[in-house]
């Protein structure tokens, strides 16, 4: 009985102390599997120095990490492939640099297919792509979809009637970046609807640019209205011409075109720079009515205080559904618009319990 009872004390000795560094290695969560995470707590030893080796399928050891930490944590990230099995080895040196214990971990590293950590950002997606689809879906069955008027685009009518009673032409400026820019495009949609009107009012329309690739583009667009307007004859081709690509020689060009041509109606839509207020102030000058509209928050000012119309950011976007009326347009700029709608009621929401100290909402949101 007595070498039953002194087994067990030993047995239970051995567990007890048979480990004086804790050492793990651990495939890091929600990512593509080209890390490990190391941990280790040698304080029990009282260490002076951790060294830590990696071998992988038998092959020769390869350093990892040299510290003085007894306890402490890190990522190797180093040329770690999924699937394959790494051997670690740490060792534990006194103040003579004399080994006083060893610990091994052996793991496999794995790549996640999905990143729990984004799954506020999934289900954010997906309130979007369903608001969009369900708003293109009722736009295409004929239900009526509520936009709410955009004063500058129906001021458009207005501002072709008024040159074509005026005898005056119509100066249109598509921004000053070049085609890969999306105001850019978004300005040349809206000349195509200009354009047209000009064509049914018999208007004159001169459009200047400073890019080639605008220019060409620009030339296609203004002559396909002309054809949709049914006028094709009444189509100048001078009137889309190109300047130059430096920023303020195209301004001195545009405002020598506005003193000497003194258009009834300016639209400048697109993307602008330090040029906006020369533009704006020259048009406010010669007594032309004038719209404009920029995603540029820093030249939103200029033209809301030069110009009679401003088409604020997003809206220079919206403008083609807006005058179009097209059921995927429309459903689509609903569907955004919806989507942000539950963004905007989510964030009050997430105020509202941050301030009453519940952060449940924020900590779900935050995307690591």
């Amino acid at each position: 009985m007595k070498k039953i009872i002194f087994l067990f004390f030993l047995f239970f000795t051995c567990l007890l102390f048979s480990e004086d560094i804790l050492f793990e290695v651990n495939d890091i969560p929600n990512d593509d599997g080209s890390a490990l995470q190391l941990r280790w707590n040698a304080s029990n030893i009282s260490a002076e120095k951790i060294v830590i080796e990696r071998k992988d399928n038998g092959g020769k050891p390869t350093f990892v990490l040299e510290t003085d930490k007894s306890t402490g944590e890190f990522v190797d990230g180093t040329e770690i492939s999924t699937g394959i099995e790494y051997s670690y080895k740490l060792t534990a040196y006194n103040e003579n640099n004399e080994i006083l214990a060893t610990a091994n971990s052996v793991t496999f590293s794995k790549a996640q297919w999905f990143n729990f950590k984004k799954l506020s950002l999934l289900i954010m997606s997906l309130i979007m792509i369903i608001s969009i689809v369900y708003y293109i879906y009722s736009a295409r069955s004929g239900k009526e979809l509520y936009i709410r008027k955009i004063a500058g685009l129906e001021s458009m009518d207005e501002s072709v009637g008024r040159a074509t009673e005026m005898g005056r032409p119509i100066l249109f400026i598509p921004g000053t970046l070049d085609l890969d820019d999306m105001q850019t495009i978004a300005g040349l949609t809206l000349l195509g609807r200009l354009a047209q009107k000009a064509a049914e009012y018999e208007a004159d329309i001169i459009v200047p640019v400073c890019r080639s690739m605008v220019l060409s583009t620009a030339k296609e667009v203004v002559k396909e209205a002309y054809l949709k307007a049914g006028r094709p004859d009444a189509y100048k081709p001078d009137s889309v011409f190109y300047l130059t690509d430096d920023q303020f020689g195209f301004v001195a060009g545009v405002d020598g075109i506005i003193i000497r041509e003194k258009p009834a109606a300016n639209f400048f839509l697109g993307a602008f720079y330090a040029e906006s207020l020369i533009l704006a102030e020259t048009g406010f000058s010669s007594g032309a009515i004038q719209t404009a509209g920029t995603a540029m928050p820093s030249q939103l000012p200029f033209f809301v205080v030069a110009c009679d119309y401003t088409l604020i950011g997003e809206e220079l976007f919206a403008a083609s559904a807006y005058l179009s009326k097209e059921p995927h347009q429309l459903g689509s700029l609903k569907g955004q618009d919806m989507g942000k709608a539950v963004f905007v009621i989510a964030l009050v929401i997430g105020i509202i319990l941050e301030i009453s100290g519940i952060h449940f909402l924020k900590d779900f949101l935050t995307i690591h």
